[in-house]
């Protein structure tokens, strides 16, 4: 049998194919990678929360999986919109990284609690923006676009002291000697998904594939986390321009989830933790979206979308 993946063309995006590609050969098969460009690609000098938040990175590759050009598309997690178009699905999850934001830096030490020097972080998260105003207001932020690479040479050309970035690409990318400071989970919860590859097919797939693919490329433990992100993302209708965030952790047979919303001024903070069976994942996940909206951030929603629509 043999697999067609369709994936974006950055080091990273490729490194997250290869790896698929590896694992369905290891499973006795044969695989091969198209490369794709897409929206988020293409437009570089804009932020992502102004280009829109569904489907900048995904759009152009799902048109080729409905064609039937490409059997399996391969995407960072993190990178997924809450809902899929009609007749797409996500049917594996691979093994989760670290899920932590890192500070990426070129310099020898940096301080981010300095008040009196505050250093300039480059980002284009609405997350990171508002987590960093909320917890360290005192650092400026720069909004920073591109590939890991070509945002690893702006900071070098001086356009920021460092960069906020999820340690899985930067792993993965063999940057780690660049990683100056870990962040922690309990302030900077991480994107929804971030640390995972994420497999979508078209509903047109052949059923002894979608078996075949799950049976090499899926993560267990890793799914049930991502499917109570993903409903708790998919009842906020969140999206990569509005700051939410969400971690899923299991705990023998039950799974636990802290998540939340932040205002794009970092001023309101609401999150929650709850723990459910692992059986409940998703409903997990939209149980805790209910709360957040019932403790005000339906509210915080809607100043946000009000905010993005102004801008």
């Amino acid at each position: 049998m043999n697999i067609r993946i369709g994936t974006r063309g950055s080091k990273l995006a490729l490194w997250q194919a290869e790896y698929v590609k590896t694992r369905i050969e290891k499973a006795g098969h044969t695989a091969e990678i198209k490369i794709i460009q897409t929206k988020g690609d293409k437009i570089l000098d804009v932020a992502i929360s102004k280009i829109g938040s569904k489907g900048v990175f995904t759009e152009e590759i799902e048109a080729q999986l409905e064609d039937g050009n490409i059997d399996i598309a391969v995407h960072s997690a993190k990178d997924m919109q809450s809902e899929l178009p009609q007749g797409f699905d996500l049917i594996a999850f691979t093994e989760r990284e670290k899920v932590n934001d890192v500070l990426v830096s070129h310099k020898d030490s940096i301080d981010i609690n300095d008040k009196d020097n505050p250093i300039v972080i480059g980002t284009s998260s609405t997350r990171r923006i508002a987590t960093l105003k909320h917890f360290y207001p005192h650092i400026k932020t720069v909004d920073i676009r591109g590939n890991l690479q070509t945002r690893i040479r702006k900071m070098e050309e001086g356009l920021c002291d460092a960069i906020l970035l999820a340690y899985a690409g930067v792993h993965r990318m063999e940057y780690d000697d660049k990683i100056k400071l870990e962040l922690s989970t309990q302030e900077f919860i991480p994107a929804v998904g971030q640390g995972s590859v994420a497999i979508e097919v078209h509903e047109s797939i052949e059923d002894d594939k979608k078996q075949m693919l799950r049976f090499a490329l899926n993560h267990r433990n890793t799914e049930y986390c991502l499917r109570a992100e993903r409903a708790y993302l998919r009842h906020l209708q969140g999206g990569c321009s509005i700051p939410v965030f969400g971690l899923a952790t299991l705990n023998s047979n039950s799974i636990e989830m802290e998540a939340g919303i932040i205002s794009l001024d970092g001023q309101e903070r609401i999150s929650m933790k709850l723990t459910d069976e692992t059986s409940r994942a998703e409903e997990l996940g939209t149980l805790i979206a209910r709360q957040i909206l019932k403790k005000g951030g339906d509210k915080v929603l809607k100043e946000i979308r009000e905010q993005l629509s102004e801008d």
